[in-house]
């Protein structure tokens, strides 16, 4: 009987910005089907590759060389969470989020969709609060979004 591989959560690097792009597209399409996309998937993969792995910190969820998930922090800002379409209630957004707490241990923020009713649960489940709606001028999409924190000082659910 085989044991089923360990997942990892590993600092992100150049080379997996390909897989990590990949990752990102796929898991838009699935989770968010009805946002308007703004951005070409060549576009998607210079971003990925020049801005979000050249600045702040992306770290990747892993499972036998394959990565199911990663986010991007920028100090106190979770700017980004995804996981692989069908990698869902496994366990693994949550190993991401106890990596963010680890590196901003006092609070973290973000945003997300207002219709992502899935990411606005799971947030809450970790201890994050809702702090504002907006109404999506301040991201590109133009959809509604919503501003969520997390502090250790008002958090019981520490993961």
């Amino acid at each position: 009987m085989s044991a089923t591989p360990a997942i990892t959560i590993e600092r992100a690097s150049l080379r997996d910005a390909g897989e990590i792009a990949a990752l990102y597209l796929a898991s838009r399409a699935a989770a968010l089907p009805w946002l308007r996309r703004v951005h070409s998937d060549d576009e998607v993969r210079g971003w990925i590759a020049h801005v979000r792995l050249a600045t702040g910190e992306t770290w990747v969820a892993r499972e036998a060389g394959r990565i199911l998930g990663f986010l991007c922090l920028d100090g106190e800002d979770l700017d980004q969470l995804y996981l692989l379409p069908g990698q869902f209630r496994r366990g693994i957004g949550s190993l991401l989020l106890v990596k963010a707490k680890e590196r901003s241990p006092e609070r973290l923020h973000l945003f997300t969709f207002q219709r992502n009713a899935a990411a606005r649960a799971f947030y809450e489940r970790h201890g994050f609060r809702l702090v504002d709606l907006n109404d999506g001028e301040r991201n590109e999409e133009g959809e509604p979004d919503a501003l969520y924190e997390w502090r250790r000082s008002f958090s019981d659910k520490t993961l």
